[in-house]
């Protein structure tokens, strides 16, 4: 087992989603927010360590863009990439929502 670290990085995108879910989510609970909130920031942490063990994200598939991998927590999907030993968390997102029109939207911004 590799002893490797990883240091994670939250883009701007990404905290911004995370924000925007925590709030949606606290108006209706405050303390079901924060378990959002703990639940996504845990799972990412581990990515300090195994970064590759997210799947790479199926709807990229097509246009052959593996860099992008993500871990499901359902329903939020979060969306990241390895760049030597950094880990670039660039979107959460709702997986109920079109996630491929999402991020098509993004990266052609």
């Amino acid at each position: 087992m590799s002893s490797r670290r990883y240091r994670v990085i939250w883009t701007e995108t990404a905290s911004r989603d995370l924000e925007e879910i925590v709030a949606y989510i606290a108006q209706g609970s405050r303390q079901q927010a924060r378990k959002v909130l703990k639940q996504i920031r845990g799972k990412t942490a581990t990515l300090r360590s195994s970064p590759s063990r997210g799947r790479i994200v199926p709807e990229f598939l097509d246009f052959d863009l593996r860099s992008w991998r993500e871990l499901v927590l359902s329903p939020w999907r979060v969306i990241y990439r390895i760049q030597g030993n950094l880990v670039f968390v660039d979107a959460v997102i709702d997986g109920r929502r079109d996630v491929e029109d999402i991020l098509m939207r993004r990266l052609l911004r």
